[in-house]
């Protein structure tokens, strides 16, 4: 069973080892979140060369000095590698395409603002798990960012009242009720 966790990254060292498309893919997601990421790989993609600092030799254990996260996005033979290096230091790996050789996993997820919902199989189907996050994405509203800025306003106000935690899923179907003016 996999615990699932969202990650803060801003500021964060984040090491990914490979310099190819796939390595590529990642760094949208890891910038995205405010990541310093510096990229280790024989050869990078010139779009990993825009975008992160580059190391451009082989993979050894001490490129991991400092980082906090490590995503393998090399062959499987180095994706065990770092995964084992990673081990070593306490750090947890995301290798992709080897749910083996990892400690972590990223799912496919639906971003609407500060909402996100992530999908998971443990490695085991990422094509199934994009496949989820699709029906989902087409099932959520639009406006689902809006709704997390009206339950960030009313939690404000609850807790300043203290209002118990028990009190609090009622009244905030109330709160977004009223962002959908009824109709006759």
């Amino acid at each position: 069973m996999l615990y699932p966790v969202f990650l803060r990254l801003t500021g964060v060292p984040v090491v990914v080892v490979g310099g190819g498309r796939v390595a590529e893919g990642k760094l949208d997601g890891l910038l995205a979140a405010g990541a310093r990421v510096t990229v280790v790989a024989p050869q990078v993609t010139d779009g990993i060369r825009r975008r992160a600092t580059v190391i451009e030799q082989e993979f050894v254990a001490g490129h991991l000095a400092g980082a906090r996260w490590v995503v393998a996005a090399a062959t499987p033979e180095v994706n065990r590698v770092v995964a084992a290096a990673a081990a070593a230091r306490g750090l947890f790996c995301n290798a992709v395409d080897d749910p083996a050789s990892a400690s972590a996993y990223l799912g496919g997820v639906v971003r609407r603002g500060d909402v996100a919902i992530a999908v998971s199989t443990g490695g085991l189907a990422p094509a199934l798990a994009g496949l989820v996050r699709e029906a989902l994405d087409a099932l959520l509203p639009e406006d689902l960012a809006r709704w997390a800025e009206v339950a960030a306003a009313e939690r404000t106000a609850w807790r300043a009242a203290r209002i118990p935690l028990s009190d609090r899923r009622p009244l905030l179907l109330r709160a977004l009720e009223r962002l959908y003016p009824r109709t006759a």
